[in-house]
């Protein structure tokens, strides 16, 4: 089954979240940055992914500012990749799952290029 609806796309979202709690390198960076607003934060990426993957545009910001003053380095989204791909292995099959992966992949790419070039240049950090 693929990625199809918004159901999907919370099913989706939820089990990738609860690995990432668990997980002993990433799970501190983003309990400590989301703190008690999980709800909030769940509900923001529902929407995020429903725009991405299905064109149903229901999110709407900006999603990198948040992640400028995060501790992040490229170890950080291998492991964010690495639970992001399995849990769409696990749950779907088809177009939109591999969409979904290699979404998630260039999403990391470029935050990373982004986080390294505002370290390298901190006057054009952008506000957050």
């Amino acid at each position: 089954m693929d990625i199809s609806n918004i159901e999907d796309v919370r099913v989706l979202v939820d089990t990738f979240y609860g690995k990432v709690r668990e997980d002993k390198l990433i799970g501190p960076i983003f309990i400590g940055a989301i703190g008690n607003e999980w709800p909030a934060h769940l509900d923001k990426m529902y929407r995020f992914w429903q725009t991405v993957l299905l064109e149903e545009h229901t999110y709407f910001g900006s999603p990198f500012p948040p992640h400028v003053r995060m501790p992040l380095e490229g170890r950080h989204f291998e492991a964010w990749l690495v639970h992001w791909n399995a849990t769409v292995d696990a749950l779907f099959q088809g177009v939109k799952a591999e969409e979904a992966k290699w979404r998630a992949a260039k999403m990391a790419e470029m935050f990373l290029s982004k986080l390294t070039y505002y370290r390298n240049n901190p006057a054009s950090r952008p506000i957050s």
